[in-house]
């Protein structure tokens, strides 16, 4: 049982960042119907400015509470990736928004690359031990053990998605928005500008990877210019695992997908006594990935895509 529930609270942990991720997926899919692979790299972008911000800061001002450098660090990393997503937007996939399918996915793939290479140019290969912001005194109970750090995360997730769907259903932006998903020239005939829109959700998309990346650097404790790449696979898993296009779905497939891979590392290490562990488990979300488009390739909570004319 204890091995059950501190698993379930590592699972938890772990699906929370994907889900962020895998909104930003999802949100741009369903408004332009692109898979942005550039956006894991966004991730890392955030999770190394953040790590800049705190060092310099820790140097220079000692005195200053860790969870005071940490919020600073997140909103300079939203940001600065809110910037750079919405150059990437402008430059590299507007141009193509009405070429073939194949286009945009292949520059999506190259912004990566290019990404990956700017970033290690600028911070080096070498991979960076995360500073230590917020307490290291764990909770207990039932057996299980939750970090200050997975609790902060955890609640930062929950009041973020709370925020984004109150956004998006609630608010002229989250109006706008749907209708650019259902029909752009017809939502531009009705005085929407497609192309705002469109920006707008690349800068909300950043904001979250950027979120997802600090926590998962404060979570792991180290980073690197290549440490985007598994959580942007495993969060478009996410997304097509709890259906693409729908943000509900980018949630429920996000901590579904960590309980998947923290219940799976957990039981299957203890069966086979450590043998297979926690380094084992990549291989759970690429199964989910094969059996969700074998069986049920809408996903979960997949709805029908409107046929736009």
């Amino acid at each position: 049982m204890d091995i059950l529930l501190q698993q379930i609270i590592n699972g938890l942990v772990l699906g929370s960042m994907y889900a962020l991720v895998a909104l930003g997926y999802t949100m741009v899919y369903g408004i332009i119907g692109l898979i942005n692979f550039a956006h894991g790299d966004v991730l890392m972008v955030g999770a190394l400015t953040s790590w800049s911000i705190i060092v310099t800061a820790k140097e220079s001002m000692p005195g200053v509470p860790g969870w005071v450098l940490l919020v600073v660090a997140i909103l300079i990393s939203m940001v600065v990736c809110s910037v750079l997503n919405f150059t990437i937007e402008k430059l590299a996939y507007r141009p193509l928004r009405n070429s073939p399918r194949l286009a945009p996915l292949i520059t999506a793939i190259g912004m990566s690359l290019l990404l990956q290479t700017f970033a290690m140019m600028i911070w080096k290969p070498n991979p960076k031990s995360y500073p230590s912001v917020l307490s290291s005194e764990p909770f207990e109970f039932g057996g299980a053990v939750i970090s200050v750090t997975q609790v902060f995360i955890l609640a930062a997730t929950a009041v973020t998605l709370a925020a984004l769907m109150y956004l998006v259903n609630r608010t002229k932006l989250g109006r706008a928005m749907r209708a650019t998903a259902e029909n752009p020239r017809v939502a531009g005939l009705m005085g929407i500008k497609p192309d705002v829109v469109i920006s707008a959700t690349f800068v909300i998309g950043a904001c979250l990877a950027a979120l997802a990346g600090v926590m998962w650097a404060a979570n792991y404790g180290t980073v690197q210019h290549s440490m985007g790449f598994m959580p942007g696979l495993k969060a478009f898993t996410a997304a097509v695992f709890g259906g693409i296009g729908n943000l509900g779905g980018a949630v429920v497939g996000g901590l579904a997908l960590g309980l998947i891979e923290g219940i799976g590392a957990g039981y299957l290490g203890a069966l086979t006594g450590g043998f297979l562990g926690s380094q084992y488990t990549d291989i759970f979300a690429f199964i989910v990935l094969i059996l969700v488009l074998t069986v049920r390739p809408s996903g979960l909570l997949g709805e029908r895509v409107a046929d736009r004319a």
